[in-house]
């Protein structure tokens, strides 16, 4: 089995927050939810706060796991878990300080789909939706 990675999924009023990666490198210029690797040792919600800490400068609240999928990168299988997360703000007026991503934007979950989306994050997706949905329908 290859690693684990971890997706962050903030959705406040209506909306995801998605970020660009940085031209250059593996699926630069497109979009995703931000995430990475899960390092040795580490468990999820330590990866999701530390590459949230690493990508924005911002500490964030980790809540529950929405889902996992599995993907194929570099001929190995790597299985994605998205967990819901709180950001301490939305970095419109306070800007996030970025290190990994040109921008970020807060978008309908209907544009996630115009957009030039990670092919791992579109794998989650619909899990991501349904659990949006059921927030919505109060579970």
């Amino acid at each position: 089995m290859g690693c684990v990675s971890i997706a962050c999924i903030a959705y406040e009023n209506g909306r995801f927050f998605v970020a660009h990666r940085n031209p250059s490198g593996d699926m630069g210029g497109r979009w995703e939810f931000p995430g990475g690797k899960v390092e040795e040792g580490e468990s999820d919600e330590q990866a999701v706060v530390r590459e949230m800490s690493e990508e924005f400068g911002v500490t964030v609240t980790v809540c529950e796991r929405i889902g996992e999928s599995e993907f194929t990168h570099n001929g190995k299988v790597s299985k994605l878990h998205a967990y819901r997360i709180l950001l301490p703000y939305n970095g419109m007026k306070k800007k996030f300080i970025l290190t990994e991503h040109s921008g970020y934007d807060w978008v309908e979950p209907d544009e996630i789909q115009k957009l030039y989306f990670v092919d791992s994050d579109m794998r989650i997706y619909p899990q991501v939706l349904s659990y949006i949905e059921s927030l919505k329908n109060g579970k």
